[in-house]
């Protein structure tokens, strides 16, 4: 049965919620078609303390979405050209997201936004059917032995305690 995540199930820490996100869906409205793509690869980010997180330096302009409400999305542009798609996570004023890093269909976190044409504009929208965007639980089970848990990609300005954490899930293949 599908059931569309609403934003109690991302209103918990970020390590609690990555994991649980593998397997769901991310769906994608595109004039009348969507776009089903299984997520089998995320990053998480947890608060202040992290410095490989945005928000480890305080709230900006850019990372105010972070201290928001969970369930809602956190877009930014790296290198001037990719778009990243990252999902709010825990409590209001705790900055912590998941990046979506890839499905069953696209590998990488720049191929996956430019394949579902997202911009900034879906910067601070809820997780919500009526926003195009959305994630979904259809029953598929993903065993804690399925769960492959690396140190992040990209994140060596963190300094080694923090770029070594081991907040890269993927589903094994």
């Amino acid at each position: 049965m599908t059931k569309i995540l609403s934003r109690e199930f991302f209103n918990e820490p970020v390590l609690k919620i990555a994991p649980k996100l593998l397997g769901k869906y991310l769906i994608r409205k595109i004039d009348n078609q969507e776009i089903a793509l299984q997520i089998t690869e995320i990053e998480a980010y947890d608060g202040m303390n992290d410095l490989a997180c945005h928000a480890c330096k305080g709230k900006t302009k850019r990372n105010k979405v972070m201290f928001g409400p969970a369930g809602c999305f956190y877009l930014y542009l790296i290198y001037g050209m990719y778009w990243m798609l990252n999902i709010v996570t825990g409590p209001k004023d705790y900055p912590a997201a998941i990046l979506i890093r890839g499905t069953k269909e696209i590998s990488g976190p720049g191929r996956l936004t430019k394949k579902l044409k997202l911009d900034k504009n879906f910067n601070t929208k809820t997780a919500l059917p009526e926003n195009n965007l959305w994630f979904e639980d259809r029953d598929i089970k993903v065993l804690k032995k399925d769960i492959i848990q690396t140190s992040r990609i990209g994140v060596n300005y963190a300094g080694p305690l923090w770029a070594k954490k081991p907040y890269r899930f993927l589903l094994k293949k």
